[in-house]
């Protein structure tokens, strides 16, 4: 659909600038090739998105509509580029379309211009270490690596850096894997985590969530690679679906038998009866279960690439980790804190819980998605040491739980603070934690409301930390 010289001449709306790189990066690309017009609109104002529009001073060819969006930006256009968080059943996506306008996204347009193979990630948990972890043992490889999606830099503003020699790593949420349909591709090696309940708010329904991950592989070739986990009810059921060759991996040993799992903290690849170690998770920074998982699904994904055991290893070694999960951000007195921002669901926030032995002041809490608090409540009355809420609607919800289950055991009442300020929640925690206790940031919701996203929370936090006295 998209070439170089598509957009020459052409007026092109871009739905949602935000505060974020994303759409930016849309607006100088489209500049850059060649846009006569681009009309850039936003529910927010112009004051509200003072930092996007400051980031465009001085690009040529953009008009505003801010505060409001218009019909006929949507109907006298060539292209309508929109923001991956807007749903496809917005009304101004659904007049763009029934006059015949096509609609994508950063993400279609990059699978459409991208000359390098493209590593897929997707999945509900995992997502961002597993990509990480997969670019970083690439790069000890020594493969020359871009990295799209994975943090806040702009998608299309890292096409410029890939060439022939690339090998470009995807982090693909759902909504961004909703615009390969209309391109029909998918990349030529694509990875699944987990799937668990999560933007019910946004689908609907489980089933419509479902449907947009498995676009990583529905446009595949007979000759790529889709790699599955075989622990999880949902990413199990895909495997029957896959155009070409599938790559299992499972956490239980010998659980795949043709595949990887673990073994003790020996990662083992399978063919058949014969077994043969691959790496040792021993001696790495991946704290917990879940980032043991990660481990597997990245290794898995990089053997199939055709990466050699050696580099694998000196790699997960010198892997340092992800920002906002289970990052340690600080030791003060004793009490070591950890920033788990980016666990944004409650199985997240269970998964964080259950990687600690030691004592644990838990930070969780914020807005609600439509999900079930009811297995997260359960954990943080067997697990946590104390706790302090982030006002929100998941909040609430949470609460309610815990004060059910408290009932149905006869514990009666139990005292908790509610707090509206990170701030506060850190200053609470910190004063009630003891040396050799950690105090875990692992919200289990959305940042909506108190805080710009999950980052700037987890930023605010590792700052309180380390504004705390020694």
């Amino acid at each position: 659909m998209f070439t170089k010289d598509y957009f020459r001449d052409k007026r092109v709306t871009v739905m949602g600038l935000g505060l974020n790189e994303g759409g930016v990066g849309t607006v100088r690309f489209l500049a850059d090739m060649g846009a006569r017009e681009i009309i850039v609109t936003d529910l927010k104002t112009a004051v509200e998105l003072a930092p996007s529009v400051q980031a465009l001073k001085g690009v040529k060819g953009i008009r505003y509509a801010l505060g409001g969006h218009v019909e006929r930006d949507f109907i006298e256009t060539d292209l309508v580029v929109k923001n991956p968080g807007l749903p496809w059943t917005n009304p101004f996506i659904k007049i763009a379309l029934e006059h015949a306008v096509p609609v994508t996204m950063d993400s279609g347009i990059f699978f459409d211009l991208c000359e390098a193979p493209i590593i897929g990630v997707t999945g509900t948990k995992g997502k961002t270490t597993t990509s990480s972890l997969i670019a970083h043992l690439l790069e000890a490889a020594g493969k020359k690596v871009v990295r799209v999606g994975i943090s806040q830099v702009s998608v299309l503003g890292e096409l410029k850096k890939v060439s022939l020699e690339s090998v470009v790593v995807f982090e693909l949420s759902s909504w961004r894997l909703s615009a390969l349909p209309s391109i029909r591709k998918s990349p030529t090696l694509s990875v699944v985590t987990n799937i668990y309940p999560d933007h019910q708010n946004y689908y609907g329904s489980m089933e419509a969530y479902v449907e947009d991950k498995k676009q990583i592989f529905r446009f595949q070739q007979a000759s790529d690679t889709l790699v599955l986990n075989a622990d999880n009810a949902w990413t199990q059921a895909m495997g029957g679906e896959a155009p070409g060759a599938v790559v299992w991996y499972s956490k239980e040993a010998g659980a795949a038998s043709d595949g990887f799992s673990i073994l003790g903290d020996r990662i083992m690849e399978a063919h058949g009866a014969h077994q043969e170690e691959i790496a040792n998770l021993s001696g790495t920074r991946l704290i917990g279960e879940h980032h043991r998982e990660n481990a597997l699904a990245a290794v898995a994904a990089v053997r199939s690439f055709g990466i050699e055991g050696g580099s694998i290893q000196a790699g997960l070694v010198s892997f340092e980790g992800v920002p906002h999960r289970l990052e340690l951000v600080g030791e003060k007195r004793g009490i070591r804190f950890y920033n788990d921002s980016a666990a944004t669901i409650p199985e997240a926030a269970i998964a964080a819980l259950e990687s600690f032995r030691q004592p644990v002041y838990l930070i969780v809490g914020g807005t609600d998605k439509e999900l079930d608090f009811g297995r997260l409540a359960c954990v943080i009355l067997e697990r946590a040491k104390g706790v302090v809420f982030l006002k929100g609607t998941g909040t609430d919800k949470l609460l309610a739980e815990m004060q059910n289950r408290l009932m149905e055991s006869g514990a009666g009442t139990w005292k908790f603070e509610v707090v509206e300020s990170m701030g506060k929640a850190v200053e609470l925690a910190s004063r009630s934690a003891e040396e050799g206790d950690i105090v875990l940031l692992s919200p289990g919701a959305a940042s909506f409301g108190l805080f710009k996203n999950e980052f700037d929370r987890g930023d605010q936090f590792r700052s309180l930390v380390a504004d705390l006295p020694v």
